[in-house]
């Protein structure tokens, strides 16, 4: 006999294997990727944290050089200590904003992959129901007598309806499910990019404060005041009447350095709350100013 001329019949629910294969592949990719998205978003968001610990560090620093300064310096790093403080407090708004805007949501992802996933394995079992069906029924058609044969095709006939039906639901989940994971993914980056937009424009005016603050230092105030006491110390001619700094202190108490991470951490939750009671969103607040930056 030539097999030529008998090819092996196609099975009649071919498209759904492979409507099923789309599913599965779509589910496994968005599990993979948002994965690795929340890994990677949360080590960003712990480095920019720890960046902060180590600028509060060295606001710490300052304080402390400036306490054995003369006046002009004195004045001059203590202005940039809290315009660098200042900073910080608009870093944490950016570690507690990114936590809660695109670390939580990534998070989410794995309870909605997880239903998504014992759907399709609902479908595929009712789905083998369906194929075994078809085949026992072929076999009571080629030697089985035909009331056997009338209660197979009743059989089949309700595998195929529950299958379809089973095949419309999952079509439904998988369908939402794509919906919203283009959605979020959307939301989410323009969070992050909105979030990152605000923190560097705030950042880029007290820096511009800062620089100025720099630039203003009058070295040569410094060093009359340093020449003159070097010179009263050697004895080689009176030195003249010690600067007196109406503005400032002579010299910052050690307390005030101690305290310095305190002030900075209480100074810093003042900032954020009133971020939060200025603006009933903080994230359309941040895609407005981001909106405004574009413009």
């Amino acid at each position: 006999v030539n097999l030529k001329l008998f090819p092996p019949k196609k099975s009649p629910c071919l498209p759904r294997d492979s409507q099923v294969r789309v599913m599965e592949d779509t589910v496994t990719n968005a599990e993979k990727s948002f994965g690795q998205f929340c890994s990677l978003l949360a080590a960003y968001t712990r480095k920019t944290a720890r960046l902060r610990d180590k600028a509060d560090q060295l606001v710490k620093q300052l304080i402390d050089f400036a306490n054995t300064e003369n006046p002009e310096m004195r004045a001059t790093l203590r202005n940039f200590a809290e315009d660098l403080a200042k900073v910080q407090d608009y870093r944490q708004a950016e570690v507690e904003r990114l936590e809660t805007k695109v670390i939580n949501p990534l998070k989410l992802y794995g309870v909605q992959i997880k239903q998504t996933r014992a759907e399709i394995k609902k479908f595929k079992s009712v789905r083998n129901n369906e194929i075994k069906q078809l085949e026992k029924l072929e076999k009571l058609r080629q030697k089985s007598p035909s009331d056997r044969q009338t209660i197979a095709e009743t059989s089949v006939q309700r595998a195929s309806v529950d299958a379809s039906r089973t095949s419309h639901q999952l079509e439904e989940t998988v369908d939402t499910f794509q919906k919203q994971k283009l959605k979020d993914i959307q939301k989410i980056f323009s969070d992050f990019v909105t979030i990152e937009m605000v923190f560097h424009a705030k950042a880029v005016e007290v820096y511009s404060s800062a620089f100025q603050t720099l630039e203003s230092y009058d070295l040569e105030k410094d060093l009359e005041d340093f020449r003159a006491k070097m010179h009263g110390v050697y004895g080689r001619y009176d030195a003249r009447p010690p600067l007196m700094d109406t503005t400032l202190s002579p010299a910052l108490p050690w307390s005030l350095a101690q305290s310095a991470q305190s002030t900075i951490r209480s100074q810093r939750k003042e900032a954020v709350s009133e971020d939060d009671s200025a603006e009933e969103d903080p994230v359309e607040d941040l895609r407005g100013q981001a909106q405004r930056l574009n413009q």
